[in-house]
């Protein structure tokens, strides 16, 4: 059976139209070309299908209550272990346990996920991490919680967290056609809220704690979780296929299921591509933020504070860009903002530090760079729902996530290792150059061709040009044969 996948997956490998980006999108436009006028609006249009924000609202507001909870439980938690143990080795530990079961179960949840319905998961999800993090200042105030214990709680927070995280995603490409609004709006006012944050939820954190303890960050966060699991439960439902979509075989079993994700992500070029090259750039990230920066800024006598700085002036324009990218990104070629973005915002930061500029201009550079890494997601995750199906949705995001996810843990053993034998200079000038060759090798493939929103041919039933329908829409895709052999 043909799926909608084929003719994605086609677009993604050859640059050849593909014949759901037109509609996924309200528009088409030619490559590397500005796309053309949004038609959602025609009065036809509004009448067969009306505008109702309602689903998007929710799926912001829970993902910002979500994310915003994640991030307090990142500073509190660490506060919390280190001052009633007094043990840095512990408050290291308690970071390792709750992300690693995160990252495994959200890859292992995307079969669930497409069966159960993400509305399920997410919620079920929220509500036990909320009761999970409420437990452990519970505990803690009537003396039974113990070390091993706290560290069996976190465990329960990443599991349960890692899958209502990555259903929450699912919710995006319905939420914004309910709007009516372009596919990239809906991407980039999701990275405007992850943004917002993780820069609010640890000043939030760091308040809290300092003026009141961090035990009631701990219930701030359970309550976070708590309104999160009821924005789902009041104002969302699951995604169905869009109308254009042609049904998916549907495997048999959940290791079936769980292989039939895989098949499709190895099979998608240009988005296996996407995934390795950000599972490299996360890695790289998470070495300059554990070790690389913290490093720098000692041995330059800038001092702890400055970490904070450079942190909240990236953050903020990135802020700035990702909302500019919901007004504008579906306007733009994808592809060369795409990695005109992901070069600012992740070259030009390691130069400054490695030559031993000035502070203000590491920071007028650090805020170039989140001007343009603001971009970068909105394409992403616009790209991403455009190429996976929606019976396939869950069980392929998922997998791609965790996959980028894969080599942070490891970000800072990378850090330190190139701080050793080559020094801070000499580790920053390593991972910069990384970091572009990371960017660049993959696009030069074909297939980022298949970035590009294209204008589709119009063919009829007999084939020739006509009307709005594309032939393409049932040409057999690279990878098709391997997707059917795994259900």
């Amino acid at each position: 059976m043909t799926s909608r996948h084929a003719a994605a997956q086609q677009a993604a490998d050859s640059g050849t139209p593909s014949p759901d980006s037109r509609d996924a999108l309200n528009g088409p436009d030619a490559p590397d070309t500005p796309d053309a006028p949004d038609t959602s609006g025609a009065p036809g249009a509004q009448d067969e299908e009306p505008r109702v924000l309602r689903g998007l609202i929710g799926m912001l507001s829970a993902n910002a209550a979500s994310l915003s909870a994640n991030r307090v439980l990142s500073i509190a938690l660490p506060w919390f272990v280190l001052t009633t143990t007094g043990s840095v080795g512990k408050t290291g530990l308690v970071a390792f346990c709750q992300i690693v079961p995160y990252v495994v179960a959200q890859a292992l949840a995307g079969p669930i996920i497409d069966r159960v319905g993400p509305k399920r998961i997410s919620v079920a999800g929220d509500l036990a991490s909320t009761v999970a993090t409420a437990a452990a200042p519970l505990l803690y105030l009537t003396g039974n919680l113990s070390f091993g214990l706290l560290l069996g709680l976190l465990a329960v927070v990443g599991a349960a967290d890692g899958p209502a995280n990555g259903a929450k995603g699912l919710f995006v490409p319905a939420a914004t056609r309910a709007a009516r609004v372009p596919l990239e709006r809906g991407t980039g006012l999701s990275t405007a809220v992850e943004r917002t944050a993780t820069t609010v939820g640890p000043a939030i954190a760091g308040v809290v704690v300092a003026s009141f303890g961090s035990l009631y960050a701990l219930w701030i966060t359970a309550f976070l979780f708590g309104v999160s699991a009821l924005i789902i439960s009041t104002t969302l439902s699951d995604p169905v296929p869009e109308p254009h979509e042609m049904p998916v075989e549907e495997a048999e079993g959940y290791f079936s299921r769980l292989r039939q994700g895989a098949v499709f992500l190895r099979d998608a070029k240009l988005l296996r591509s996407i995934v390795g090259m950000l599972a490299v750039t996360n890695l790289l990230d998470q070495a300059f933020m554990s070790v690389l920066l913290p490093v720098w800024a000692k041995e330059t006598g800038h001092g702890a504070g400055v970490i904070g700085l450079v942190v909240s002036v990236f953050a903020a324009t990135s802020i700035v860009a990702a909302l500019v990218a919901a007004g504008v990104a579906d306007r733009l070629p994808r592809r060369t903002v795409y990695l005109i973005g992901l070069t600012l915002g992740g070259v030009p930061r390691f130069v400054a530090m490695a030559t031993g500029a000035p502070l203000w201009v590491v920071l007028a550079v650090l805020a170039v760079g989140g001007l343009g890494s603001g971009f970068v997601n909105p394409i992403v995750g616009a790209v991403t729902y455009e190429l996976i199906p929606t019976p396939l949705l869950g069980r392929v995001k998922t997998m791609a996530q965790a996959v980028t996810w894969a080599g942070i843990p490891f970000g800072g053993l990378l850090g330190a290792g190139l701080v050793t034998v080559a020094g801070t200079s000499g580790a920053l000038w390593i991972v910069g150059g990384l970091y572009l060759v990371a960017i660049g090798v993959p696009a030069l493939n074909r297939e980022w061709s298949g970035m590009r929103k294209q204008t589709v041919p119009d063919t009829g039933p007999g084939g020739a040009e006509h009307g709005k329908e594309s032939a393409t829409g049932t040409a057999p895709a690279p990878g098709e044969d391997a997707v059917k052999e795994a259900v």
